[in-house]
């Protein structure tokens, strides 16, 4: 499922990804430097020191010399312009993403996510990098907390760039999707943590869920790069499980104590709401959201990808998803980031 089917075409190019030492980056900068014809130099552009020196020491990644490590913040415009120099693509992974922190200090996750998104754009149309993506979120889709509000408006801001981007050959694209199936601050590692007790807190048993693996998305950046003409937004097709089946499969011994949803938080992940499904392509796995820009051969876009359009009033989210993970499944996938990730299961 999402392995790629569209040759991204990045052999000889220069690749950067902001927030490059995240989990996304780390696992996207060893599929880039593993591939047979891959890449010419690879740049990460993070804030942290720290993470950059830990970054450079990983297995697949540490001795590489096309690998080049850059401090900045997506604040600061100048010193993007000074990263981009010599990009042909760039993977923008940086944000803030924490929902209750954006809620205490709204106006750092807008500078973060907002301006800083417009500086990139901003640095890519300077810099003549030729291609764009950019990580969104399930919270962007119908928001109902900042963090999902900042995202919203980043997605905006990727897709408007297209129209104004004048003679010079750029494209820029968002890749939508939701958690992380085991990724830090998500249900899975918190479950782990918890079991221990007896007792696991459910804030709502009616939750549901996407599943996304790291390498899954990994693979739909990919999938992305290849595929894209400008000012798409792709969400992939994945199934769902519910959160009492997760539950079951990570800890059928405990007992489960309902606390309530949690400020920002809701019952089921939404991807497409019904609002944009008169711009929405239906793929094999995946679907597009075409861009609203007047001018946009959406037909050839169409014919291109052998797509249909989606029925009216079309919507994609976890809770009517005909697509469902089982108890044994989850069980599976929970063995393996425990794994994974060398902890005792």
């Amino acid at each position: 499922m999402l392995q790629p089917a569209f040759d991204p075409q990045l052999s000889g190019a220069s690749v950067l990804i902001t927030g490059g030492t995240g989990s996304f980056g780390r696992r996207f900068v060893r599929r880039l430097l593993a591939m047979p014809s891959g890449p010419a130099r690879v740049v990460v552009l993070s804030r942290d020191e720290l993470k950059q020196w830990e970054m450079s020491r990983d297995p697949g990644i540490e001795g590489d010399k096309r690998m080049r490590f850059f401090l900045g913040d997506v604040r600061d415009v100048v010193r993007l312009r000074r990263a981009f120099e010599g990009a042909d693509v760039v993977v923008h992974a940086a944000a803030l993403k924490q929902v209750p922190a954006a809620e205490y200090n709204p106006f750092e996750f807008v500078k973060t996510n907002v301006l800083g998104a417009q500086n990139v754009i901003e640095a890519a149309l300077d810099a003549g990098v030729s291609r764009v993506v950019a990580l969104s979120t399930d919270k962007a889709a119908a928001p109902i907390n900042l963090y999902g509000a900042t995202k919203l408006c980043s997605d905006k801001l990727f897709v408007a760039a297209n129209a104004y981007k004048g003679s010079r050959d750029l494209r820029l694209s968002v890749v939508r999707y939701g958690n992380v199936f085991g990724s830090r601050g998500s249900v899975v590692p918190f479950f782990l943590e918890r079991r221990a007790t007896g007792v696991l807190p459910i804030t709502d048993d009616r939750m549901t869920r996407f599943s996304l693996s790291l390498d899954e998305g990994v693979s739909f950046v990919f999938n992305a790069l290849g595929a894209q003409l400008g000012g798409e937004i792709f969400v992939p097709q994945l199934p769902s499980y519910r959160i009492l089946d997760l539950a079951a499969a990570l800890a059928p011994e405990c007992r489960l104590e309902v606390v309530g949803i949690r400020p920002g938080e809701k019952v089921h992940e939404e991807m497409i709401t019904s609002g944009d499904s008169h711009r929405t392509a239906v793929f094999g796995s995946h679907f597009v959201i075409l861009p609203p820009v007047t001018g946009w051969d959406e037909a050839a876009w169409l014919r291109a990808g052998q797509g249909r359009w989606a029925p009216p009033d079309f919507s994609y989210d976890s809770g009517t998803n005909d697509q469902w993970l089982d108890v044994p499944t989850l069980a599976a996938q929970v063995a393996d980031h425990v794994s994974s990730k060398g902890a005792n299961a």
